[in-house]
């Protein structure tokens, strides 16, 4: 649980929230503002940013990330598992390990008001970026 004392002062939030609208204020806003892409090519979709929820959408990013990286090295353990790789030893540490970072997972989402869904990025005709 974060206490005030753990969190940025609101003038630093305040201030990386207009430094991300400036940046992101450079795109161009309209698709008539834009050139035609590429043949082949998507266009770029403008990103929308407010800056009350910077902060909260930042760390949904960090989080996806890290939740993928999660879920490929259970992937890797249970392979690893499967194939006979490990002693009993480091199956129990290993498996630990993982069960306390998807706790600490759990916790970082609640902390921000997300859930672990939350992190699911849909990558539109690809479908979902983590699997169900």
């Amino acid at each position: 649980m974060t206490t005030p004392a753990d969190r940025p002062p609101p003038d630093r939030l305040r201030e990386v929230a207009q430094a991300a609208h400036r940046a992101f204020s450079l795109l161009p806003a309209r698709p008539d503002d834009m050139a035609p892409p590429a043949p082949g090519r998507a266009a770029a979709r403008r990103l929308r940013t407010d800056p009350d929820t910077v902060e909260r959408d930042l760390v949904r990013l960090v989080l996806t990330v890290v939740e993928l990286l999660r879920q490929l090295m259970e992937r890797q353990a249970l392979h690893r598992v499967d194939q006979g790789d490990l002693t009993e030893e480091q199956e129990e540490r290993l498996g630990l390990t993982l069960m306390i970072l998807h706790d600490r997972m759990a916790e970082l989402c609640d902390r921000y008001g997300l859930t672990l869904e939350d992190l699911n990025l849909d990558l539109g005709p690809l479908g979902t970026l983590l699997p169900p």
